[in-house]
């Protein structure tokens, strides 16, 4: 590694958090600690999303963001978010880093910290931001994530 030449990647993905249907990939691990909670607080849901182009979930795949989200606010929707994405497309096919951060689900941006990564992305730091896209009745989101991340 050469500690000289760090680099700024920006990315834009669309994250799909699909917790209804056949095939969910936002699952339930930790149920809410009172059922009359407003914002679930203590629930935590594993997720294994798909990372894509567009803000269409069959646009094309780039990777996956793997992790989980928990309810860590009793006054707001406030995630706790520890997810790693995996790129699975192109010169960074393979590599990872990772976000964890506060996620106040009704703000309109949210900011979380890039806290590693691993192949091109090994000592990545930065910074995503998470702008919901839409929200369906059954709960299903998808959210684009403008990335900054500082690698080498």
């Amino acid at each position: 590694v050469d500690f000289n030449k760090q680099k700024l990647s920006h990315f834009v993905l669309y994250w799909h958090d699909i917790v209804s249907g056949p095939s969910p990939t936002s699952v339930p691990v930790v149920k809410a600690a009172s059922p009359t909670s407003k914002t679930a607080f203590g629930m935590i849901d594993m997720i294994d999303n798909p990372l894509t182009a567009g803000p269409d979930v069959r646009s094309k795949l780039v990777g996956r963001a793997q992790g989980f989200y928990a309810s860590a606010c009793q006054t707001d929707l406030g995630l706790l978010m520890t997810m790693n994405f995996a790129i699975m497309e192109g010169k960074y096919n393979g590599s990872t880093f990772t976000v964890v951060g506060r996620n106040l689900v009704f703000s309109k941006v949210r900011e979380m910290a890039v806290v590693g990564g691993s192949g091109l992305f090994r000592f990545a730091t930065g910074y995503v931001q998470a702008k919901t896209h839409s929200l369906n009745s059954t709960g299903d989101a998808v959210v684009q994530y403008d990335c900054y991340v500082m690698h080498y």
